[in-house]
C-alpha cells in the first residue's frame, strides 16, 4: 500500500496540499484529477519521494517514506513533466545509467524489453537532447517502466505522444490492475482518464473534494462537466 496520512506541503506562504490522506493497493487504477494548481503535481512527486511533506506523512506498506525509502522507491515507477533524463547520454545510455541504480540483472535485456515496449529500439542510440518531446516521453516512459514497478504514478503522461503511441499507452495502463499493479495518473483529458480508471480523486486548491468509485461521483457538485469522447482500446 502506498498512503499519506494528513500530507501538507507550503511553498512559501502557499499551501499546494492541505491535509490529504488517501491510500493505493495494487490492483487500483486510480484517476487524479482537478484544475490547474490543484496540488496534483506535488502530490505526485512526494509519493515518489523527491520532495519532502511540510507536515504528515507518506507510507508505503506501513512504513515512512521519511526514512529509508530504498524499498518503495524500487517498487514505484514516476513519469512528471520533467522527464529526468540526460540530454547528452543516448536513449539506452539513459535506460543503463537508471537500471544501474536499481542494480537490476540482466539489464541489457530488460532495457530491449522497455524499449521494445514503447517502441524506441531504432532510436536507442540517439542521444537524447535530439528527440522530439514525443520521443523524449516514450524514453522516460521506458525508464519508468524499465524495474517492472508496482506502483506506477504518471503525472499527464500522454503529453507530446502522437495518436498511435497514446492508444499504446492506454493498453499497457488497461492491463495493469489486471498483473495487480497499481497505478495513479493524471490527466487534464477527463474523459481519457475516466476511460481508464475505476476511482476518482478530485483535487481542488489542494483538498481531496472527491475519493471514490468513478462511476458515482457527484460530477456536477465536483464541476466537472462528462461529455463523449473516446474510449481506451483495451
Amino acid at each position: 500500500m502506498l498512503e499519506t496520512r494528513n500530507l501538507t506541503k507550503f511553498f512559501g506562504d502557499l499551501a499546494a496540499l492541505k491535509e490529504v490522506s488517501l491510500s493505493i493497493t495494487r490492483g487500483e487504477s486510480v484517476f487524479l484529477y482537478g484544475p490547474n494548481g490543484a496540488g496534483k503535481t506535488t502530490l505526485l512527486r512526494m509519493l515518489a519521494s523527491l520532495a519532502r511533506p511540510s507536515s504528515g506523512q507518506v507510507l508505503f506498506d506501513g512504513g515512512d517514506m521519511g526514512g529509508d525509502g530504498a524499498l518503495a522507491k524500487a517498487s514505484i515507477g514516476f513519469v512528471s513533466h520533467t522527464t529526468f533524463l540526460y540530454s547528452e547520454l543516448t536513449v539506452r545510455e539513459n535506460l543503463k545509467f537508471f537500471g544501474s541504480l536499481f542494480r537490476l540483472s540482466d539489464l541489457e535485456k530488460k532495457i530491449d524489453a522497455a524499449l521494445e515496449l514503447f517502441d524506441m529500439r531504432e532510436r536507442s542510440g540517439v542521444f537524447v537532447r535530439d528527440l522530439s518531446r514525443g520521443l523524449q516521453q516514450r524514453t522516460s516512459l521506458a525508464r519508468a517502466f524499465l524495474h517492472d514497478p508496482d506502483f506506477v504514478l504518471l503525472d499527464e503522461p500522454f503529453t507530446g505522444l502522437d495518436s498511435q503511441s497514446v492508444k499504446n499507452l492506454q493498453r499497457l495502463l488497461l492491463r495493469l490492475p489486471e498483473q495487480g499493479k497499481a497505478l495513479l495518473f493524471s490527466t487534464h483529458d477527463f474523459e481519457q482518464g475516466a476511460a481508464l480508471a475505476q476511482r476518482l480523486v478530485a483535487l481542488k486548491a489542494g483538498r481531496v473534494r472527491y475519493n471514490g468509485p468513478l462511476a458515482t461521483a457527484p460530477f456536477e457538485d465536483l464541476g466537472i462537466v462528462r461529455a463523449s469522447g473516446p474510449k481506451a482500446d483495451g
